[in-house]
């Protein structure tokens, strides 16, 4: 996931649902800096571990049902980086999460999700986001699927 998120920009990247942190350190470790990556987590056990496990990092304690509200006016989004499981949430709540990447999402910026349903399409309407890309990752436990989305104006 973290290497489907481009590197260059100067606008946030947000990840939602980042749990324990992983794609976190994938993020940094893959050269996106500490001071454009923005962490929104619902679960405050979650959001305690990542502020000490990540001090640097602006982990925000909040619902990506409102990911607009919790972003101030002016951010510029490049990309958008989610592990959050969109296809076992009730739709309404799904199509509402894409809705807000497309509030938040500068034209051209990307949105990164994963999936282990390996079918290769969407469940979620995405209306201003077009599918850039899709490809299975085999050496995942269990294997997943990275879905990357442009924002088209």
């Amino acid at each position: 996931m973290a290497d489907c998120v481009p590197r260059s920009g100067d606008g946030l990247v947000i990840e939602l649902g980042a749990g324990t942190g992983c794609v976190t350190k994938a993020l940094l470790e893959g050269g996106i800096r500490a001071d454009r990556l923005v962490v929104v987590e619902r679960s405050s056990q979650f959001v305690r571990h990542l502020r000490r496990r990540f001090p640097a990092l602006n982990v925000l304690h909040g619902d990506a049902l409102r990911l607009a509200h919790l972003l101030p006016a002016a951010a510029k989004v490049d990309a958008i980086v989610s592990s959050l499981p969109l296809r076992s949430l009730p739709q309404a709540d799904a199509r509402q999460i894409v809705s807000q990447w497309q509030k938040v999402l500068r034209r051209g910026g990307h949105a990164v999700q994963f999936s282990y349903d390996l079918r290769d399409r969407l469940r979620h309407e995405c209306s201003g986001l077009e599918q850039r890309a899709s490809h299975v990752v085999w050496a995942n436990v269990p294997p997943a699927r990275v879905f990357v989305l442009e924002a088209c104006p």
